[in-house]
């Protein structure tokens, strides 16, 4: 029990429908309640029009916990809330919501992009692996001739023994592949302009350089002004027959015209998780393409993976609590080269 003059901090869960259910376990709930002045079943979905419910407790909130579908923090919002001093994000990117009027406050913001980092490293892992292998293709290929086949014969351009991979931009997503690709037989490459040791085993070189040499490309950089299509024409056209382009990270980087003219040749392959826009169009070549590996943004923190993002949330929650600098916080500087 805490004593009349409780001096933890006052908490609001504020983002989208149906998101803190997926998002927090009792145990979760449990703790942050000890932790701070909440009620952790209480969720805002919409700070810019709340409830008086949500209005009260948005007056008294000193920390947000937010996560996707958050409602930006605009000057109005802010206005609301005279007591928030900062925003715990459980999930990745903060640029949604926490707009330039929370830096003006001064408000302190951390998210959990570290864990939601791992997700998405695991999945380019296991893709590159499998690119290497060409399992899609095998697959394909076993299913069609239900019959005994020359696999060495077929199979002689396939492996993962000293291949190139060539990994575009030195993000958190991007470093952690790097550390996961470095027990294997593999030459990798690195391309990011902000670089400067990426430690051993890794040679940094240019994009068009990383291009040409790779096997295995995946992309691995923010979604800035500077990143549009800058996987474009020359770089693909650069890629040797039979590379494999992984994308993970925003459509966007990719010029996707330019990608399918080699990808219904045949003469390169491509797993994407993103594509530019979000949804192809129902008639698109990438649904039925032979070569491509295309799924809907699976990548990134999903089912129990959202567990991670709530476990690391909690724990910036318990640091504020104590006193202590958040670990993981985000600040408005680094917002121009990350995503």
């Amino acid at each position: 029990m805490h004593p009349a003059t409780d001096s933890r901090p006052a908490l609001l869960l504020a983002m989208g429908p149906g998101i803190a259910d997926r998002l927090l376990t009792d145990a979760h709930r449990a703790r942050l309640a000890v932790l701070t002045r909440t009620d952790p079943r209480f969720v805002v979905h919409d700070l810019a029009d709340p409830s008086p419910r949500a209005a009260a407790a948005l007056a008294e909130a000193e920390l947000l916990l937010t996560c996707w579908g958050a409602t930006p923090l605009t000057p109005e919002v802010l206005a609301r809330a005279p007591r928030l001093k900062a925003v715990v994000h459980a999930a990745g990117s903060v640029k949604h919501h926490i707009t330039d009027a929370c830096w003006k406050r001064g408000l302190k913001v951390t998210s959990a992009a570290a864990a939601n980092a791992l997700p998405v490293a695991e999945y380019t892992l296991a893709a590159i692996l499998f690119a290497g292998k060409r399992v899609l293709r095998s697959a394909q290929r076993y299913a069609e001739l239900r019959t005994p086949h020359g696999w060495l014969e077929e199979a002689a351009g396939w492996g993962n023994h000293r291949r190139t991979i060539g990994v575009v931009g030195a993000s958190r997503i991007g470093r952690r592949v790097v550390d996961l690709l470095r027990p294997f037989d593999f030459e990798i490459l690195l391309y990011d302009p902000y670089a400067e040791d990426p430690g051993p085993g890794v040679e940094l070189v240019g994009l068009d350089e990383l291009c040409a040499r790779s096997s295995i490309v995946s992309v691995h950089a923010p979604q800035l002004p500077s990143t549009y299509r800058m996987i474009g024409a020359r770089q693909l056209a650069a890629m040797p027959d039979g590379a494999t382009l992984i994308n993970t990270s925003r459509g966007s980087l990719i010029d996707e015209p330019a990608l399918l003219e080699h990808l219904v040749t045949g003469r390169l392959h491509a797993v994407l998780d993103v594509t530019d826009p979000d949804l192809p169009a129902p008639d698109s070549p990438l649904y039925t393409l032979p070569n491509v590996l295309l799924t809907p943004h699976v990548a990134g923190s999903l089912g129990n993976e959202l567990h991670r993002m709530a476990d690391q949330a909690v724990e910036e929650i318990a640091r504020y609590a104590r006193g202590d600098a958040f670990a993981e916080e985000v600040r408005a500087a680094d917002l121009s080269r990350s995503a």
